[in-house]
């Protein structure tokens, strides 16, 4: 995380608070993630190089790029068109490819699956049956779940194709926004 000019990913008047552990409004209402919220969820993949993961919800690109120089092999969907372009030009501007979409996160991108990984970065209502069946077996996904405070889930994909999970702690993010395409 700390290749990440976070600075970057926020307008000027936050950059000299941007490497404070604090959430910080972007565009469209939304907001970027604390650090220690980014790095946790990170953790929680469990990634490793040349991974497929499926993120939903790219707002500013803050999470996008650390996954990137993770070096995994990120698709990434936002439904903010002002955060989308915001992100397409940020990760290129820094040198970080990845497949980017402006759509509705709660269907994925079934075009790119199966997923090794899937990270939501939105708390979800609840989880989407769309991204359940994108994740391949042994797959591991990290979803806030909830209506106003949320709760981090860690859902993996068994050899027989059900599923197990496990609550990890709270989780307080923007909600999951449907139908733009």
């Amino acid at each position: 995380m700390q290749q990440i000019p976070r600075h970057a990913f926020l307008e000027s008047s936050f950059h000299q608070h941007a490497y404070l552990d604090k959430a910080f409004p972007i565009a469209a209402g939304q907001t970027i993630s604390h650090p220690s919220t980014v790095a946790w969820q990170s953790e929680l993949l469990e990634v490793s190089t040349g991974m497929k993961v499926l993120e939903i919800g790219t707002g500013c690109g803050y999470q996008a790029a650390v996954l990137c120089a993770l070096g995994v092999k990120l698709f990434t969907i936002e439904r903010q068109k002002e955060l989308f372009d915001f992100s397409k030009i940020m990760l290129k501007e820094l040198g970080f490819r990845a497949e980017q979409k402006f759509g509705d996160g709660f269907k994925g991108m079934p075009v790119f699956a199966p997923f090794d990984r899937i990270i939501v970065t939105c708390g979800a209502p609840y989880v989407p049956k769309a991204l359940l069946s994108q994740l391949k077996i042994g797959g591991i996904m990290i979803i806030p779940v909830g209506e106003g405070t949320q709760k981090m889930v860690r859902i993996v994909k068994n050899p027989d194709g059900t599923f197990s999970q496990k609550v990890l702690g709270d989780a307080a993010f923007v909600p999951m926004l449907k139908d733009r395409e």
